[in-house]
């Protein structure tokens, strides 16, 4: 019997595995898609929110302030890209400079350092490239921005190398109670445990059904974006207009890998796995960042996407043990991102409470990557000198070696389909596209794994990129 499993492999369910695996426990992962964070946790705006929006007194606000707080050193540890670049929520009219005195007393209240700038030559100071027509401004300076893809994946690898489980393309479909647990059940095999930890995100409603929790219902909410190029200098802070109902509204914000992010809309979606995107909602949004900055470069756009964020009424996370031995994460939309560190610790003491558990001694919180890029032209040479595959670049738009490439399928982590590659290292993330590196992504994925090319997917399951010729 296992001690534990959780259900969902984004950013919630894999630091709660990696803060599990600090103890003497059998932990399993089990996760519907084939790779980590395929969900919310890999398309959003990569924001590490300060924590000034949330009201006070709710889950959000608290959970959100002490996140951010742990961004720092969990991004040491993990060697994950994180920077505190400010934030800025802009105000054209003395309606916005009234709400923005309101959101900086709701700052105060999170215990968010927050200050108020007035006028264009104040503002500019911090972002130069805001419009003429600015009033005033909410500064956070603890705002900060992290690369999503890469938290997640590097989570749960350091769950993995401390001991835990993790099962890739093997969605849950029943659970029940049997004595000193819960029997879970997927196309594959059935589980014994001692504790489930429901982290399903936009389907979390429906595994709480399956235990006869039906009070709450997931409410889709896609917010689509414009992914601009690294070209050069552009916005150096997050830019927010005031927030509104629908949420914190369309942002302009720098990406930890040097490009931008132009977005998200919002709007109430009812399949939870419609990732489309569409021109009439693109256009909006594109009017929307416009309002942000003096001149909005769309003409650098390489991409666009589209995520899901899985709201519910009410407005507040749900994270409560539902039943003994059941513990439930519901409605963990914006700011999840930014409390994930604090959530990922908070349900880990919940379960080592219930269980008894006892902490490791040797466990170890650090992982660690060659980069090419952070590394100077004489540890390059010397590099490449005693493996020349760090000489050969693969993806020339961001700059990615085989080395690199190669470096991931070797660690305990499954890299097992193209995006998952694309997650990791950024190949297939510049403006080709994949366009050049991507059949040799494809060749490298195959012989790692044991596979022939006609099996890699792109992504999900059936998007071969490879049809196996008739015979």
């Amino acid at each position: 019997m296992q001690d534990v499993i959780i259900i969902g492999a984004g950013v919630i369910g894999t630091l709660i595995a990696r803060n599990l695996s600090a103890y003497q426990t059998d932990v399993l992962v089990l996760e519907k898609n084939l790779d980590v964070g395929d969900g919310a946790s890999g398309a959003n705006s990569a924001i590490v929110h300060s924590g000034y929006d949330p009201i006070p007194g709710t889950k959000k606000a608290e959970y959100n302030v002490r996140g951010n707080a742990m961004f720092d050193q969990l991004s040491r540890e993990l060697g994950v890209p994180f920077r505190r670049i400010g934030s800025l929520t802009l105000a054209f009219d003395e309606e916005g400079e009234q709400k923005l005195s309101e959101l900086l007393n709701r700052a105060k209240q999170n215990g968010v350092p927050a200050e108020i700038l007035f006028g264009y030559d104040a503002i500019k100071e911090k972002e130069p490239h805001v419009p003429k027509e600015v009033k005033a401004a909410l500064y956070c300076p603890t705002a900060g921005i992290v690369d999503p893809f890469l938290l997640t994946a590097r989570a749960m690898e350091n769950a993995l190398d401390n001991g835990a489980k993790l099962h890739l393309g093997e969605a849950v479909t029943a659970i029940k109670p049997i004595d000193g647990g819960y029997e879970v059940q997927t196309p594959k095999a059935t589980y014994q445990t001692r504790y489930v930890i429901n982290a399903a995100g936009a389907y979390a409603d429906e595994i709480a059904k399956m235990m006869g929790l039906d009070k709450w219902k997931i409410i889709p909410k896609k917010g689509q974006y414009f992914v601009l190029d690294h070209f050069g200098p552009f916005v150096k802070t997050v830019l927010f207009p005031l927030p509104s109902q629908k949420g914190k509204g369309m942002l302009v914000t720098p990406t930890t890998a040097g490009n931008y992010l132009v977005g998200p809309s919002s709007s109430i979606e009812e399949s939870k796995d419609d990732v489309s995107t569409d021109s009439l909602t693109l256009a909006q949004v594109k009017e929307g960042g416009a309002k942000l900055v003096d001149q909005l470069p769309l003409k650098e756009a390489i991409r666009v996407y589209a995520g899901l964020r899985s709201s519910i009424e009410g407005g507040d996370f749900v994270i409560e043990e539902s039943k003994p031995g059941f513990l439930n994460l519901i409605g963990i939309d914006s700011p999840g991102l930014a409390s994930s560190p604090y959530i990922g610790k908070l349900v880990a003491e919940m379960a080592e409470s219930r269980l008894h558990l006892t902490k490791k001694k040797n466990w170890n919180p650090f992982v660690s990557r060659i980069k090419l890029a952070n590394l100077s032209l004489e540890e390059r040479a010397k590099l490449i000198k005693e493996n020349p595959d760090y000489g050969e670049i693969i993806c020339t738009c961001e700059k990615i070696s085989l080395g690199e490439i190669r470096q991931e399928l070797r660690t305990s982590l499954p890299c097992l389909t193209i995006k998952a590659m694309k997650k990791r290292t950024r190949c297939g993330f510049g403006k080709c596209q994949g366009g050049f590196c991507q059949a040799r992504i494809l060749e490298e994925i195959a012989r790692a794994n044991g596979k022939k090319l006609e099996e890699i997917n792109y992504g999900f399951p059936d998007s071969f990129q490879l049809k196996e010729a008739s015979k």
